[in-house]
């Protein structure tokens, strides 16, 4: 068993990531005072920061062992508190058929956008983390399913690089869609549920159609968050097998430690940041989070999450990112095309109206 590192070999990591954290914050405020919203949030500007960082300077190893704790601990930390935000009351009140039927979307879109990215020649890991990415909520997903599958630095920072440029394209241009194919508020906001990556851009793009878009909006999303638990708990069971794949190097700041070969333990094929997530849920389902620490612990996971994006910029080695950058790009516009056509799909055979 390895010994993790003491807290002394931590700080200067760790004081670095929280460092580009709060740059990164600091260029969201400023985004938000010139245009009246962040166009780039502050998890993007973080990997971004640290990736241009780590660029312009090579760090010493005294700053990894901080820097790798904060890419997965603090990172997985942030996905037990995403469960805080979940409640199953607020899902169940959307009915039996629209719940299965976000549940199939996010299956046959993880599958096909997964189909994609191997036929356009991923690693298989990275073609995992775009499919997520797609299929359920943009970088939330990635950075959740990259502890599970072992995705190093590289991963993570390509796709979420180009999911979230792709991201603000979708928020600009799914009104003008929505417009052409004459859905109503309750139609549009369920494609936007199904299609936008994140809670907040969810919000942007369904507010031009009105109040009901953006209710079903919220709604539809919500459910497709849920869905994170499960799809990383089955991820979980056929990581060992991903981790011993060796499509590409392990630089020193991984997402995830690679388990030596063998019979797994019972921590890996069930992490447990992915128990704790589902124990939240049925925690805050069953009333027993107070109501004043839901919003607090949302801006924890955040901000949590941020700290790990800067963490993973600053292990990211610019040439293998921009290696990869036509094929990823290619992969998620193609998935994210998919995924349109199978919630429009969906939103026709329920007849929401």
């Amino acid at each position: 068993m390895i010994a993790r590192p003491s807290f002394h070999r931590l700080v200067p990591g760790l004081l670095l990531c929280l460092a580009v954290t709060g740059a990164a914050f600091a260029l969201q405020r400023v985004e938000e005072a010139l245009f009246g919203r962040a166009w780039l949030e502050a998890l993007v500007l973080a990997i971004l920061l640290g990736t241009v960082l780590r660029s312009a300077w090579t760090p010493h190893e005294r700053w990894f062992p901080g820097i790798s704790f904060s890419a997965k601990f603090l990172l997985e930390v942030a996905v037990v508190l995403l469960g805080v935000s979940v409640s199953a009351a607020t899902i169940l009140a959307a009915g039996p058929w629209m719940l299965l039927g976000i549940a199939g979307v996010v299956i046959v879109a993880i599958g096909a956008s997964f189909v994609i990215g191997r036929l356009l020649r991923l690693p298989v890991r990275m073609a995992l983390l775009v499919a997520c990415g797609n299929s359920i909520c943009g970088n939330s997903a990635i950075a959740a399913v990259a502890p599970v599958i072992g995705a190093d630095g590289d991963d993570v920072a390509a796709s979420i690089g180009f999911t979230a440029v792709l991201g603000v394209a979708v928020v600009l241009g799914l009104p003008l869609l929505g417009i052409a194919l004459h859905l109503n508020g309750l139609q549009y906001g369920a494609l936007a549920g199904l299609t936008v990556y994140a809670v907040p851009q969810v919000l942007a793009a369904a507010a031009p159609l009105g109040p009901a878009a953006v209710q079903m909006g919220t709604l539809v999303k919500l459910v497709r968050v849920l869905m994170l638990g499960p799809v990383c708990l089955l991820l979980s069971l056929v990581a060992p097998r991903l981790r011993e794949e060796t499509d590409e190097p392990a630089p020193h700041v991984t997402a995830g430690e690679r388990p030596e070969p063998g019979r797994p333990a019972l921590h890996q094929l069930v992490p447990w940041f992915i128990v704790g997530f589902l124990v939240l849920v049925a925690v805050r389902s069953l009333g027993l989070v107070p109501h004043a620490l839901i919003a607090p612990a949302g801006t924890a996971a955040t901000f949590l999450t941020v700290v790990s994006m800067a963490a993973l910029g600053l292990g990211v080695d610019v040439r293998t990112v921009a290696s990869a950058g036509g094929r990823v790009t290619g992969a998620v516009v193609l998935s994210l095309l998919v995924l349109g056509a199978i919630s429009l799909t969906l939103i026709r055979a329920l007849a929401i109206a």
